[in-house]
Protein backbone atom coordinates (compact mmCIF):
# COMPACT_ATOMS: atom_id res chain seq x y z
CA UNK A 1 0.00 0.00 0.00
CA UNK A 2 3.03 2.31 0.44
CA UNK A 3 4.22 1.35 -2.77
CA UNK A 4 1.16 2.19 -4.24
CA UNK A 5 0.37 5.59 -2.40
CA UNK A 6 4.19 6.74 -3.83
CA UNK A 7 2.96 6.16 -7.26
CA UNK A 8 0.03 8.02 -6.91
CA UNK A 9 1.92 10.83 -5.54
CA UNK A 10 4.03 11.10 -8.56
CA UNK A 11 1.09 10.89 -10.74
CA UNK A 12 -0.35 13.95 -9.12
CA UNK A 13 -1.33 16.92 -12.25
CA UNK A 14 -0.97 14.32 -14.84
CA UNK A 15 -3.37 13.36 -16.81
CA UNK A 16 -6.18 11.32 -15.99
CA UNK A 17 -4.91 7.66 -18.14
CA UNK A 18 -2.40 8.03 -16.40
CA UNK A 19 -4.10 6.17 -13.63
CA UNK A 20 -4.41 3.11 -15.30
CA UNK A 21 -0.77 1.82 -14.47
CA UNK A 22 -1.99 1.59 -10.87
CA UNK A 23 -4.29 -1.68 -11.79
CA UNK A 24 -3.00 -4.58 -9.83
CA UNK A 25 -2.38 -5.90 -6.38
CA UNK A 26 -1.19 -4.64 -3.29
CA UNK A 27 -0.77 -5.67 0.63
CA UNK A 28 -2.17 -4.02 3.54
CA UNK A 29 -2.48 -4.32 7.16
CA UNK A 30 -5.36 -6.66 7.63
CA UNK A 31 -5.87 -6.89 3.60
CA UNK A 32 -5.43 -7.74 0.44
CA UNK A 33 -6.39 -4.44 -2.44
CA UNK A 34 -6.96 -5.63 -6.14
CA UNK A 35 -7.72 -2.73 -8.67
CA UNK A 36 -9.49 -4.35 -11.27
CA UNK A 37 -10.65 -2.35 -13.68
CA UNK A 38 -9.37 2.26 -13.79
CA UNK A 39 -12.01 4.22 -15.29
CA UNK A 40 -10.49 6.45 -17.92
CA UNK A 41 -12.35 9.57 -17.29
CA UNK A 42 -13.48 10.87 -14.31
CA UNK A 43 -16.92 11.07 -15.79
CA UNK A 44 -17.09 7.27 -16.88
CA UNK A 45 -18.38 4.48 -14.92
CA UNK A 46 -16.33 4.01 -11.78
CA UNK A 47 -13.29 1.82 -11.27
CA UNK A 48 -13.58 -1.63 -9.61
CA UNK A 49 -11.80 -2.73 -7.00
CA UNK A 50 -11.85 -5.74 -5.00
CA UNK A 51 -10.53 -5.85 -0.84
CA UNK A 52 -9.82 -9.45 0.24
CA UNK A 53 -10.10 -9.69 4.01
CA UNK A 54 -8.41 -13.03 5.26
CA UNK A 55 -10.01 -15.39 7.83
CA UNK A 56 -7.09 -14.89 10.51
CA UNK A 57 -8.16 -10.80 10.72
CA UNK A 58 -12.24 -11.86 11.63
CA UNK A 59 -14.05 -13.53 14.22
CA UNK A 60 -16.47 -14.90 11.77
CA UNK A 61 -18.05 -18.36 12.91
CA UNK A 62 -18.07 -20.54 9.69
CA UNK A 63 -20.84 -22.41 10.92
CA UNK A 64 -22.94 -18.93 9.94
CA UNK A 65 -22.18 -19.72 6.16
CA UNK A 66 -22.05 -23.35 5.34
CA UNK A 67 -25.10 -23.79 4.07
CA UNK A 68 -26.65 -22.18 1.10
CA UNK A 69 -29.10 -20.08 1.95
CA UNK A 70 -26.95 -19.07 5.22
CA UNK A 71 -24.39 -17.91 2.95
CA UNK A 72 -26.87 -15.65 1.00
CA UNK A 73 -28.19 -14.06 4.12
CA UNK A 74 -24.58 -13.91 5.76
CA UNK A 75 -23.46 -11.46 2.40
CA UNK A 76 -26.63 -10.06 2.23
CA UNK A 77 -25.68 -9.07 5.59
CA UNK A 78 -21.93 -7.39 4.93
CA UNK A 79 -22.97 -6.06 2.14
CA UNK A 80 -25.57 -4.01 4.05
CA UNK A 81 -23.81 -3.11 6.97
CA UNK A 82 -20.70 -1.94 4.01
CA UNK A 83 -23.20 0.30 2.23
CA UNK A 84 -24.04 1.59 5.83
CA UNK A 85 -20.23 2.48 6.99
CA UNK A 86 -19.69 3.82 3.65
CA UNK A 87 -22.63 6.28 3.98
CA UNK A 88 -21.54 7.49 7.51
CA UNK A 89 -17.94 7.72 7.99
CA UNK A 90 -16.30 10.78 6.72
CA UNK A 91 -15.10 10.81 3.10
CA UNK A 92 -12.91 13.70 2.33
CA UNK A 93 -12.18 12.90 -0.99
CA UNK A 94 -13.88 15.48 -3.69
CA UNK A 95 -13.19 16.59 -7.37
CA UNK A 96 -14.62 16.56 -10.35
CA UNK A 97 -17.05 14.07 -12.21
CA UNK A 98 -17.41 10.90 -9.79
CA UNK A 99 -14.59 11.87 -7.88
CA UNK A 100 -14.48 10.55 -4.48
CA UNK A 101 -17.68 8.40 -4.94
CA UNK A 102 -17.60 4.72 -3.17
CA UNK A 103 -20.50 2.38 -3.83
CA UNK A 104 -21.42 -1.16 -2.78
CA UNK A 105 -24.51 -2.99 -4.67
CA UNK A 106 -26.48 -2.55 -1.81
CA UNK A 107 -29.27 -4.90 -1.24
CA UNK A 108 -33.15 -4.25 -0.63
CA UNK A 109 -35.39 -6.36 1.31
CA UNK A 110 -34.91 -9.60 -0.93
CA UNK A 111 -32.03 -11.55 0.45
CA UNK A 112 -30.48 -12.60 -3.04
CA UNK A 113 -27.41 -14.56 -4.17
CA UNK A 114 -25.30 -11.33 -5.11
CA UNK A 115 -22.07 -10.99 -6.29
CA UNK A 116 -20.83 -7.74 -4.09
CA UNK A 117 -19.99 -9.70 -1.01
CA UNK A 118 -18.50 -12.98 -1.71
CA UNK A 119 -17.08 -15.47 1.30
CA UNK A 120 -14.66 -18.47 0.31
CA UNK A 121 -12.64 -21.00 1.93
CA UNK A 122 -9.79 -18.38 2.87
CA UNK A 123 -11.85 -15.66 3.50
CA UNK A 124 -14.17 -12.59 2.73
CA UNK A 125 -14.19 -9.99 -0.37
CA UNK A 126 -15.88 -7.15 -0.95
CA UNK A 127 -16.11 -5.84 -4.22
CA UNK A 128 -16.45 -1.83 -4.77
CA UNK A 129 -16.95 0.97 -7.62
CA UNK A 130 -14.76 3.57 -6.70
CA UNK A 131 -14.81 7.30 -8.26
CA UNK A 132 -10.66 7.65 -8.44
CA UNK A 133 -10.51 11.64 -7.87
CA UNK A 134 -9.78 14.22 -10.42
CA UNK A 135 -9.41 18.26 -11.19
CA UNK A 136 -10.96 18.74 -14.44
CA UNK A 137 -9.22 15.58 -16.36
CA UNK A 138 -5.93 15.34 -14.37
CA UNK A 139 -4.61 13.17 -11.63
CA UNK A 140 -5.45 14.45 -7.79
CA UNK A 141 -2.70 11.95 -6.04
CA UNK A 142 -3.18 12.66 -2.71
CA UNK A 143 -6.43 12.49 -2.69
CA UNK A 144 -6.38 9.11 -4.63
CA UNK A 145 -4.27 7.68 -1.99
CA UNK A 146 -6.52 8.84 1.17
CA UNK A 147 -9.24 7.13 -0.63
CA UNK A 148 -7.32 3.62 -1.27
CA UNK A 149 -5.01 3.70 1.42
CA UNK A 150 -7.18 5.58 4.56
CA UNK A 151 -10.55 5.67 3.92
CA UNK A 152 -11.72 2.64 1.94
CA UNK A 153 -9.59 0.22 4.54
CA UNK A 154 -11.41 2.09 7.48
CA UNK A 155 -15.12 1.27 5.88
CA UNK A 156 -13.87 -2.20 5.58
CA UNK A 157 -12.12 -2.59 8.91
CA UNK A 158 -15.27 -1.00 10.45
CA UNK A 159 -17.41 -3.40 8.76
CA UNK A 160 -15.28 -6.74 9.97
CA UNK A 161 -14.38 -5.44 13.69
CA UNK A 162 -17.67 -3.72 14.53
CA UNK A 163 -20.30 -5.32 13.09
CA UNK A 164 -23.72 -6.28 15.34
CA UNK A 165 -22.77 -9.53 16.05
CA UNK A 166 -26.56 -10.44 17.89
CA UNK A 167 -28.32 -9.03 14.66
CA UNK A 168 -25.51 -11.02 12.00
CA UNK A 169 -26.90 -13.93 14.29
CA UNK A 170 -30.69 -13.11 14.08
CA UNK A 171 -30.43 -13.18 10.09
CA UNK A 172 -29.01 -16.39 9.96
CA UNK A 173 -31.67 -17.95 12.37
CA UNK A 174 -34.10 -16.25 10.31
CA UNK A 175 -32.70 -18.10 7.01
CA UNK A 176 -32.66 -20.98 9.35
CA UNK A 177 -36.61 -20.48 9.93
CA UNK A 178 -37.19 -19.56 6.33
CA UNK A 179 -35.60 -22.67 4.82
CA UNK A 180 -37.54 -25.14 7.01
CA UNK A 181 -40.83 -23.36 6.29
CA UNK A 182 -39.91 -23.94 2.35
CA UNK A 183 -38.94 -27.43 3.24
CA UNK A 184 -42.57 -27.80 5.25
CA UNK A 185 -45.01 -26.54 2.20
CA UNK A 186 -42.78 -29.13 0.06
CA UNK A 187 -43.59 -32.00 2.46
CA UNK A 188 -47.16 -31.16 3.08
CA UNK A 189 -48.68 -30.35 -0.30
CA UNK A 190 -48.76 -26.20 0.07
CA UNK A 191 -48.22 -23.78 -2.09
CA UNK A 192 -47.44 -21.04 0.37
CA UNK A 193 -47.39 -19.59 3.61
CA UNK A 194 -48.39 -16.24 5.31
CA UNK A 195 -47.18 -16.05 9.15
CA UNK A 196 -49.18 -14.42 11.90
CA UNK A 197 -48.33 -11.11 12.11
CA UNK A 198 -46.99 -10.10 9.21
CA UNK A 199 -47.30 -7.08 8.00
CA UNK A 200 -48.25 -7.07 4.42
CA UNK A 201 -49.12 -3.50 2.70
CA UNK A 202 -45.56 -1.61 1.44
CA UNK A 203 -44.81 1.83 1.83
CA UNK A 204 -46.23 2.75 -1.73
CA UNK A 205 -46.10 1.50 -4.91
CA UNK A 206 -42.66 1.95 -6.08
CA UNK A 207 -41.17 1.73 -2.22
CA UNK A 208 -40.39 -2.16 -1.15
CA UNK A 209 -40.26 -1.32 2.67
CA UNK A 210 -42.89 -2.05 4.87
CA UNK A 211 -45.55 0.45 5.72
CA UNK A 212 -45.28 1.66 9.82
CA UNK A 213 -48.62 3.02 9.67
CA UNK A 214 -50.92 2.71 13.07
CA UNK A 215 -53.64 1.73 11.14
CA UNK A 216 -51.76 -1.42 9.13
CA UNK A 217 -53.50 -4.73 10.65
CA UNK A 218 -50.83 -7.24 11.22
CA UNK A 219 -52.05 -10.75 9.18
CA UNK A 220 -53.97 -13.05 11.14
CA UNK A 221 -55.00 -16.62 9.55
CA UNK A 222 -58.30 -17.94 9.44
CA UNK A 223 -58.91 -21.09 11.69
CA UNK A 224 -59.46 -23.46 8.80
CA UNK A 225 -56.22 -22.26 7.44
CA UNK A 226 -53.96 -22.44 10.24
CA UNK A 227 -50.83 -24.56 10.01
CA UNK A 228 -48.20 -24.67 12.81
CA UNK A 229 -44.65 -25.32 11.56
CA UNK A 230 -42.15 -26.84 13.83
CA UNK A 231 -38.71 -24.60 13.40
CA UNK A 232 -35.27 -25.93 14.13
CA UNK A 233 -34.41 -22.53 15.82
CA UNK A 234 -37.18 -24.05 18.29
CA UNK A 235 -40.15 -23.06 18.91
CA UNK A 236 -43.05 -23.34 15.84
CA UNK A 237 -44.88 -20.59 13.63
CA UNK A 238 -48.38 -20.20 13.05
CA UNK A 239 -49.94 -18.91 10.01
CA UNK A 240 -52.21 -19.79 6.92
CA UNK A 241 -51.28 -22.22 4.83
CA UNK A 242 -52.85 -22.61 1.28
CA UNK A 243 -52.91 -25.77 -0.28
CA UNK A 244 -52.63 -27.22 -3.84
CA UNK A 245 -55.40 -27.20 -5.83
CA UNK A 246 -57.31 -23.68 -6.68
CA UNK A 247 -57.80 -21.11 -4.70
CA UNK A 248 -59.86 -17.41 -4.70
CA UNK A 249 -59.08 -14.69 -2.79
CA UNK A 250 -62.39 -12.10 -2.84
CA UNK A 251 -63.82 -9.34 -1.31
CA UNK A 252 -65.09 -5.98 -1.60
CA UNK A 253 -62.47 -3.35 -3.34
CA UNK A 254 -59.94 -1.80 -1.55
CA UNK A 255 -60.35 -4.78 1.52
CA UNK A 256 -56.34 -6.39 1.04
CA UNK A 257 -56.78 -9.08 -1.75
CA UNK A 258 -54.61 -7.77 -4.68
CA UNK A 259 -51.72 -6.82 -1.17
CA UNK A 260 -52.25 -10.41 -0.37
CA UNK A 261 -51.25 -11.76 -3.74
CA UNK A 262 -48.50 -9.19 -3.94
CA UNK A 263 -47.00 -10.46 -0.72
CA UNK A 264 -47.67 -14.05 -2.41
CA UNK A 265 -45.55 -13.19 -5.25
CA UNK A 266 -42.73 -12.11 -3.59
CA UNK A 267 -42.44 -14.61 -1.20
CA UNK A 268 -40.49 -16.54 -3.58
CA UNK A 269 -37.85 -14.46 -1.93
CA UNK A 270 -36.82 -14.93 1.22
CA UNK A 271 -37.26 -11.12 2.72
CA UNK A 272 -35.11 -9.75 5.73
CA UNK A 273 -35.57 -9.33 9.28
CA UNK A 274 -38.19 -6.66 10.36
CA UNK A 275 -39.37 -6.41 6.11
CA UNK A 276 -43.17 -7.82 7.17
CA UNK A 277 -42.84 -10.28 4.80
CA UNK A 278 -40.45 -12.46 6.16
CA UNK A 279 -42.40 -15.29 7.31
CA UNK A 280 -44.30 -14.79 3.58
CA UNK A 281 -43.21 -17.94 1.74
CA UNK A 282 -44.02 -19.62 -1.81
CA UNK A 283 -43.04 -22.27 -3.79
CA UNK A 284 -40.02 -20.88 -5.54
CA UNK A 285 -41.94 -21.93 -9.05
CA UNK A 286 -44.75 -19.83 -8.95
CA UNK A 287 -45.23 -17.11 -11.60
CA UNK A 288 -47.55 -14.39 -11.92
CA UNK A 289 -49.62 -13.97 -15.03
CA UNK A 290 -51.10 -11.38 -16.81
CA UNK A 291 -52.23 -9.38 -19.67
CA UNK A 292 -49.97 -7.48 -21.66
CA UNK A 293 -51.02 -5.86 -24.62
CA UNK A 294 -48.45 -5.58 -27.38
CA UNK A 295 -45.61 -7.72 -25.98
CA UNK A 296 -43.92 -9.58 -28.63
CA UNK A 297 -44.78 -13.53 -29.18
CA UNK A 298 -42.31 -16.11 -30.30
CA UNK A 299 -44.14 -19.98 -31.60
CA UNK A 300 -45.77 -20.56 -28.60
CA UNK A 301 -48.43 -23.36 -28.66
CA UNK A 302 -51.50 -21.09 -26.93
CA UNK A 303 -53.89 -23.50 -28.73
CA UNK A 304 -55.17 -24.72 -25.23
CA UNK A 305 -56.93 -21.45 -24.94
CA UNK A 306 -56.87 -20.13 -28.52
CA UNK A 307 -57.75 -21.80 -31.77
CA UNK A 308 -59.56 -21.06 -34.69
CA UNK A 309 -58.53 -17.72 -35.17
CA UNK A 310 -59.61 -15.72 -38.47
CA UNK A 311 -57.52 -16.47 -41.74
CA UNK A 312 -56.70 -19.89 -39.91
CA UNK A 313 -53.43 -18.09 -38.56
CA UNK A 314 -51.62 -20.92 -36.53
CA UNK A 315 -52.05 -21.02 -32.96
CA UNK A 316 -49.96 -23.86 -31.94
CA UNK A 317 -47.00 -22.30 -33.25
CA UNK A 318 -48.59 -18.85 -32.15
CA UNK A 319 -46.08 -15.21 -32.91
CA UNK A 320 -47.15 -11.89 -33.22
CA UNK A 321 -44.99 -8.58 -32.41
CA UNK A 322 -48.19 -6.88 -30.91
CA UNK A 323 -50.22 -9.66 -29.18
CA UNK A 324 -53.29 -8.85 -27.57
CA UNK A 325 -54.61 -9.22 -23.96
CA UNK A 326 -56.21 -12.68 -23.95
CA UNK A 327 -53.06 -13.72 -26.68
CA UNK A 328 -50.43 -12.23 -24.32
CA UNK A 329 -52.27 -14.29 -21.34
CA UNK A 330 -52.29 -17.56 -22.99
CA UNK A 331 -48.69 -17.05 -23.79
CA UNK A 332 -47.36 -16.46 -20.47
CA UNK A 333 -49.34 -19.21 -18.87
CA UNK A 334 -48.01 -21.40 -21.67
CA UNK A 335 -44.46 -20.17 -21.12
CA UNK A 336 -44.83 -20.91 -17.20
CA UNK A 337 -45.67 -24.24 -17.51
CA UNK A 338 -42.67 -24.56 -19.95
CA UNK A 339 -40.32 -23.37 -17.47
CA UNK A 340 -41.59 -26.14 -14.94
CA UNK A 341 -43.67 -23.23 -12.74
CA UNK A 342 -46.16 -25.35 -10.72
CA UNK A 343 -47.94 -22.14 -9.53
CA UNK A 344 -49.65 -19.62 -11.52
CA UNK A 345 -50.87 -15.81 -9.24
CA UNK A 346 -53.55 -14.48 -11.40
CA UNK A 347 -55.52 -10.56 -10.55
CA UNK A 348 -58.51 -9.96 -12.30
CA UNK A 349 -57.17 -6.41 -12.40
CA UNK A 350 -54.37 -7.11 -14.44
CA UNK A 351 -56.00 -9.88 -16.82
CA UNK A 352 -57.97 -9.63 -19.92
CA UNK A 353 -61.57 -10.13 -19.14
CA UNK A 354 -63.01 -12.30 -21.94
CA UNK A 355 -59.73 -14.41 -21.12
CA UNK A 356 -60.93 -14.93 -17.68
CA UNK A 357 -64.36 -15.78 -18.12
CA UNK A 358 -67.13 -15.83 -20.73
CA UNK A 359 -70.48 -16.24 -19.20
CA UNK A 360 -73.67 -17.66 -20.30
CA UNK A 361 -75.51 -14.53 -21.64
CA UNK A 362 -72.78 -14.00 -23.80
CA UNK A 363 -72.24 -17.58 -24.73
CA UNK A 364 -75.79 -17.26 -26.06
CA UNK A 365 -75.19 -14.49 -28.42
CA UNK A 366 -71.83 -15.37 -29.72
CA UNK A 367 -71.47 -18.99 -30.66
CA UNK A 368 -68.28 -21.24 -29.55
CA UNK A 369 -67.54 -21.92 -33.07
CA UNK A 370 -67.02 -17.75 -33.48
CA UNK A 371 -65.35 -17.79 -30.63
CA UNK A 372 -61.57 -18.57 -30.59
CA UNK A 373 -60.76 -17.73 -26.61
CA UNK A 374 -61.46 -20.96 -24.39
CA UNK A 375 -61.52 -18.60 -21.12
CA UNK A 376 -59.09 -19.90 -18.39
CA UNK A 377 -62.26 -20.63 -15.92
CA UNK A 378 -62.68 -24.13 -18.47
CA UNK A 379 -58.87 -24.78 -17.70
CA UNK A 380 -58.28 -24.01 -14.40
CA UNK A 381 -59.45 -27.27 -13.05
CA UNK A 382 -57.52 -29.13 -15.81
CA UNK A 383 -54.58 -27.21 -15.23
CA UNK A 384 -54.21 -29.20 -11.68
CA UNK A 385 -55.76 -32.63 -12.53
CA UNK A 386 -53.31 -33.35 -15.85
CA UNK A 387 -50.27 -31.15 -15.03
CA UNK A 388 -50.11 -30.11 -11.59
CA UNK A 389 -50.36 -26.82 -11.49
CA UNK A 390 -52.15 -24.86 -8.79
CA UNK A 391 -54.03 -21.47 -9.12
CA UNK A 392 -54.05 -18.43 -6.72
CA UNK A 393 -57.00 -16.06 -7.93
CA UNK A 394 -58.03 -12.84 -7.18
CA UNK A 395 -61.44 -11.84 -7.85
CA UNK A 396 -63.91 -9.84 -7.11
CA UNK A 397 -66.35 -10.02 -9.75
CA UNK A 398 -67.04 -13.20 -11.24
CA UNK A 399 -68.85 -15.40 -8.77
CA UNK A 400 -68.26 -18.31 -11.59
CA UNK A 401 -64.93 -19.26 -10.26
CA UNK A 402 -66.86 -20.26 -6.60
CA UNK A 403 -67.54 -23.64 -8.61
CA UNK A 404 -64.07 -24.30 -10.11
CA UNK A 405 -62.50 -23.59 -6.79
CA UNK A 406 -61.16 -25.69 -3.77
CA UNK A 407 -60.75 -22.78 -1.50
CA UNK A 408 -62.43 -19.40 -1.09
CA UNK A 409 -60.85 -16.82 0.88
CA UNK A 410 -62.43 -13.25 1.78
CA UNK A 411 -60.83 -10.72 2.66
CA UNK A 412 -62.71 -7.96 4.82
CA UNK A 413 -61.17 -5.14 6.21
CA UNK A 414 -57.12 -6.44 5.47
CA UNK A 415 -57.77 -9.91 7.25
CA UNK A 416 -58.78 -13.27 5.58
CA UNK A 417 -61.82 -15.41 6.23
CA UNK A 418 -62.66 -18.77 4.72
CA UNK A 419 -65.72 -18.42 2.99
CA UNK A 420 -65.53 -21.76 0.74
CA UNK A 421 -68.68 -23.40 2.11
CA UNK A 422 -70.92 -20.20 1.69
CA UNK A 423 -69.31 -20.01 -1.47
CA UNK A 424 -69.85 -23.47 -2.65
CA UNK A 425 -73.80 -23.02 -1.25
CA UNK A 426 -74.23 -19.59 -3.63
CA UNK A 427 -72.73 -21.61 -6.49
CA UNK A 428 -75.19 -24.44 -5.88
CA UNK A 429 -78.32 -22.46 -5.46
CA UNK A 430 -77.49 -19.69 -8.42
CA UNK A 431 -76.28 -21.84 -11.38
CA UNK A 432 -74.44 -19.74 -13.70
CA UNK A 433 -75.94 -21.26 -16.62
CA UNK A 434 -72.75 -21.35 -18.41
CA UNK A 435 -71.02 -24.36 -21.02
CA UNK A 436 -68.12 -25.44 -20.77
CA UNK A 437 -66.47 -24.68 -23.73
CA UNK A 438 -63.85 -27.34 -24.00
CA UNK A 439 -63.35 -30.76 -22.67
CA UNK A 440 -60.43 -31.57 -24.81
CA UNK A 441 -56.68 -32.55 -22.98
CA UNK A 442 -54.25 -29.70 -22.67
CA UNK A 443 -51.67 -31.97 -24.03
CA UNK A 444 -47.98 -31.67 -23.74
CA UNK A 445 -45.39 -28.68 -24.29
CA UNK A 446 -43.49 -28.52 -27.03
CA UNK A 447 -39.51 -27.03 -26.51
CA UNK A 448 -39.18 -24.35 -27.83
CA UNK A 449 -35.63 -23.06 -29.47
CA UNK A 450 -33.73 -20.18 -27.90
CA UNK A 451 -33.38 -18.74 -31.70
CA UNK A 452 -30.06 -17.71 -30.62
CA UNK A 453 -28.50 -16.93 -34.23
CA UNK A 454 -31.67 -14.54 -34.48
CA UNK A 455 -31.38 -12.75 -31.53
CA UNK A 456 -27.66 -12.32 -32.24
CA UNK A 457 -28.41 -10.65 -35.52
CA UNK A 458 -29.99 -7.55 -33.58
CA UNK A 459 -26.42 -7.10 -31.88
CA UNK A 460 -24.74 -3.77 -32.65
CA UNK A 461 -20.75 -3.81 -33.52
CA UNK A 462 -20.03 -3.87 -29.89
CA UNK A 463 -22.27 -6.68 -29.31
CA UNK A 464 -23.57 -5.15 -26.46
CA UNK A 465 -26.25 -6.55 -23.91
CA UNK A 466 -26.81 -3.79 -21.15
CA UNK A 467 -29.74 -3.13 -19.03
CA UNK A 468 -31.28 -0.04 -17.81
CA UNK A 469 -32.91 0.08 -14.67
CA UNK A 470 -35.20 -2.86 -13.41
CA UNK A 471 -37.41 -2.91 -16.20
CA UNK A 472 -35.42 -2.23 -19.82
CA UNK A 473 -32.68 -4.40 -21.32
CA UNK A 474 -30.97 -3.18 -24.13
CA UNK A 475 -29.65 -5.81 -26.77
CA UNK A 476 -28.25 -3.61 -29.51
CA UNK A 477 -30.66 -0.99 -30.43
CA UNK A 478 -33.42 -2.54 -29.91
CA UNK A 479 -35.10 -2.14 -26.20
CA UNK A 480 -36.85 -5.39 -24.41
CA UNK A 481 -39.19 -3.92 -21.80
CA UNK A 482 -39.85 -6.15 -19.04
CA UNK A 483 -42.20 -4.10 -16.84
CA UNK A 484 -45.00 -6.67 -17.15
CA UNK A 485 -42.81 -9.26 -15.09
CA UNK A 486 -43.52 -8.47 -11.68
CA UNK A 487 -41.37 -10.54 -10.11
CA UNK A 488 -38.62 -8.86 -10.80
CA UNK A 489 -37.15 -7.17 -7.85
CA UNK A 490 -33.90 -6.10 -7.92
CA UNK A 491 -31.75 -4.05 -10.92
CA UNK A 492 -29.12 -6.14 -10.12
CA UNK A 493 -31.17 -8.86 -11.70
CA UNK A 494 -31.79 -7.30 -14.57
CA UNK A 495 -28.05 -6.74 -15.47
CA UNK A 496 -27.59 -10.38 -14.45
CA UNK A 497 -30.28 -11.33 -17.23
CA UNK A 498 -28.45 -9.13 -20.09
CA UNK A 499 -25.36 -10.77 -18.98
CA UNK A 500 -26.88 -14.64 -19.20
CA UNK A 501 -28.92 -13.48 -22.66
CA UNK A 502 -25.72 -12.44 -24.30
CA UNK A 503 -23.27 -15.64 -23.06
CA UNK A 504 -26.51 -17.97 -24.36
CA UNK A 505 -26.49 -16.23 -27.70
CA UNK A 506 -22.85 -15.93 -28.39
CA UNK A 507 -21.57 -19.46 -26.84
CA UNK A 508 -22.81 -22.55 -28.30
CA UNK A 509 -24.97 -25.08 -26.63
CA UNK A 510 -28.26 -26.51 -26.37
CA UNK A 511 -30.64 -25.61 -29.03
CA UNK A 512 -33.60 -25.40 -27.08
CA UNK A 513 -34.41 -22.43 -24.47
CA UNK A 514 -34.94 -24.24 -21.06
CA UNK A 515 -32.08 -26.53 -21.64
CA UNK A 516 -29.85 -23.62 -22.33
CA UNK A 517 -30.85 -22.05 -18.96
CA UNK A 518 -30.23 -24.74 -17.35
CA UNK A 519 -27.17 -25.65 -18.46
CA UNK A 520 -25.91 -21.96 -17.58
CA UNK A 521 -27.54 -22.50 -13.98
CA UNK A 522 -25.38 -25.60 -13.74
CA UNK A 523 -21.88 -23.16 -14.18
CA UNK A 524 -23.28 -20.33 -11.97
CA UNK A 525 -24.29 -23.49 -8.71
CA UNK A 526 -20.65 -24.52 -9.92
CA UNK A 527 -18.78 -21.15 -10.47
CA UNK A 528 -20.96 -18.84 -9.32
CA UNK A 529 -22.62 -15.89 -10.56
CA UNK A 530 -19.63 -14.64 -11.84
CA UNK A 531 -19.64 -17.04 -14.51
CA UNK A 532 -21.87 -15.02 -16.64
CA UNK A 533 -19.52 -11.91 -16.60
CA UNK A 534 -17.79 -11.41 -20.04
CA UNK A 535 -15.02 -9.67 -18.42
CA UNK A 536 -12.45 -12.33 -16.62
CA UNK A 537 -10.36 -9.84 -15.50
CA UNK A 538 -12.41 -7.45 -13.74
CA UNK A 539 -15.31 -8.00 -10.04
CA UNK A 540 -18.84 -8.26 -11.34
CA UNK A 541 -19.64 -6.90 -7.97
CA UNK A 542 -23.42 -5.67 -9.36
CA UNK A 543 -25.05 -8.75 -9.71
CA UNK A 544 -27.73 -10.54 -8.37
CA UNK A 545 -29.70 -14.24 -9.36
CA UNK A 546 -32.49 -13.68 -11.12
CA UNK A 547 -34.94 -17.10 -11.06
CA UNK A 548 -35.11 -18.74 -14.46
CA UNK A 549 -38.49 -17.78 -14.80
CA UNK A 550 -37.43 -13.98 -15.28
CA UNK A 551 -34.46 -15.09 -17.32
CA UNK A 552 -36.72 -16.75 -19.90
CA UNK A 553 -39.80 -14.24 -19.64
CA UNK A 554 -36.93 -11.79 -20.75
CA UNK A 555 -35.67 -14.52 -23.75
CA UNK A 556 -39.48 -14.77 -24.62
CA UNK A 557 -39.88 -11.21 -24.91
CA UNK A 558 -37.38 -10.46 -27.69
CA UNK A 559 -38.30 -8.86 -30.84
CA UNK A 560 -36.93 -10.97 -34.12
Amino acid sequence: MNKLENHLMKLDGKGYKALKSITGSYTGAFFKLHIDYVQGDPFASPSRIRVFVPFSETDFNKSHFDRKHRKTAFEHFFAKVTSQNIQNLPNPVKGTGKSGLVLIDTPGQQMLDRTAVRISERGIEFRLSVGLPARGRTVMGKQAANLLKQFIPSVIETTIRKYDREKLRRIISLSDEQNDIRKYIKENQLICFVGNGAVLPRISGVSDKPMRDKTVIPFRTPEEYAVTIPLSTGGELTGMGVPEGITVITGGGYHGKSTLLQAIEKGVYNHEREDGREYVITDESAMKIRAEDGRSIQNVNISPFINQLPFNKDTVKFSSPDASGSTSQAANIIEALEMRSSVLLIDEDTSATNFMIRDARMQKLIKKEKEPITPFIDRVRQLYTEKGVSTILVIGGSGDYFEAADHVIAMDEYLPYDRTGEAKEIAGQLKSGRVIESKDAIGSLMLRPAVRHKIAASLDRKGKVDSKGLHTILIGKNKLSLNAVEQLTDESQTRAIALMIKKIITETGPEEMIRSIDQLYREIEEKGLEAVSPFKDQHPGDLALPRKNEVAAAFNRVRI
